[in-house]
């Protein structure tokens, strides 16, 4: 017997040409309005009929005859053929939210995913629940650089819903990636144990690639650092230094230059910091806003550790903080937050 996970505009129209009905004749039919139904089949799989309709409409095609059920698959079939060219403009869309985020346009962003995750397309066939579970992912970086972490409509959330399709989806290593978002959602929110037993995991994955298992050994020595083990840091760092060198992966080898230098100076090895600094300066292209402010704050972060140039790390740390505000880069904010607290309180310079 047929089964409709959920009907949609595309299927309702499918059913009503199958039992070769009017519009009029169909709304009849089901004891609804015309109009109703002229909006499903103008809406598309955009557009999903109330859950008591829904059941009406699984109680007609189950008492549809055989002719009329098989010309309701044929039908759908063609219809979903059809609308491969939308998957076309879903992955297009992707892709531009990329760039979106890559320059934190977050509004534009937001706009295209929306658009996608806002409707039920694509959730009765296996593309179409890939392609949502890779917008629920950029909707978590989306929600991750803006410094919203928990709740609801946030990171976590996101990430959680994009990896339950993936393990639906049987596909491991996007599990894995998406375990790995995770863990970062706990290093991000304070959560440093789990992070860092998360990481630790993450580092010996077979199911990620890798870069992904370079970068896990990156954060955990990041998380070890924020927890004050900036020896057991330095370690891990300088290993995955290495490996994402083996790698030419040379935006992820500045970066770890960053988190190197921060935990040198919570060393107290300012010399060694700076030195590390200079070196993902003059390596990396900071094309994106929050690129650039990652890499300044870490650099004043060094700088007010000495009395000698606070006044620069301070005049730094204003120009991250307004590029900071201007993109809306709320943890990178918090972050800056943190860092005048400290010097405020005397514990840098």
């Amino acid at each position: 017997m047929l089964i409709v996970r959920e009907w949609t505009g595309v299927e309702a129209r499918a059913l009503r040409q199958a039992k070769r009905m009017s519009v009029r004749a169909f709304a009849a039919h089901l004891g609804i309005a015309v109009r109703t139904v002229s909006k499903w089949e103008a809406g598309g799989v955009r557009t999903t009929p109330r859950p008591d309709t829904q059941a009406v409409l699984d109680t007609v095609l189950r008492l549809a005859a055989a002719e009329e059920q098989a010309r309701f698959h044929q039908l759908l079939r063609q219809a979903r053929e059809e609308s491969a060219g939308d998957y076309e403009t879903w992955v297009d869309d992707l892709e531009r939210v990329a760039v979106c985020l890559n320059r934190q346009d977050h509004a534009t962003a937001s706009s295209l995913l929306n658009r996608w995750l806002g409707s039920s397309w694509g959730r009765d066939d296996d593309h179409g629940m890939y392609l949502r579970a890779r917008s629920l992912v950029l909707l978590g970086d989306l929600y991750r650089d803006q410094g919203v972490l928990t709740g609801p409509s946030a990171a976590r959330s996101s990430y959680r819903q994009a990896g339950i399709i993936y393990s639906r989806l049987a596909i491991p290593r996007r599990v894995a990636q998406v375990e790995l978002a995770l863990t970062l959602i706990s290093e991000m929110s304070g959560d440093l144990d789990q992070a860092a037993l998360g990481y630790a995991t993450l580092t010996a994955d077979e199911r990620l690639g890798p870069r992904d298992r370079a970068r896990s050994l990156l954060w955990l020595g990041t998380t070890l650092s924020k927890a004050g083990d900036h020896i057991t840091a330095i370690q891990k760092m300088h290993r995955a230094v290495q490996l994402l060198e083996e790698l030419d992966e040379v935006e992820d080898w500045a970066v770890a230059h960053q988190k190197l230098a921060l935990a040198h100076r919570g060393c107290g090895e300012l010399t060694q910091a700076q030195r590390l600094i200079d070196v993902a300066s003059g390596v990396a292209v900071y094309e994106s806003p929050l690129q650039l402010v990652r890499l300044q704050t870490a650099h004043a972060h060094v700088l007010l550790s000495d009395r000698g140039t606070c006044d620069h790390g301070l005049k730094l740390l204003d120009r991250a903080e307004a590029v900071a505000v201007r993109y809306r880069l709320g943890h990178q904010k918090r972050s800056i937050d943190g860092i005048r607290r400290e010097h405020e309180r005397g514990e840098g310079c």
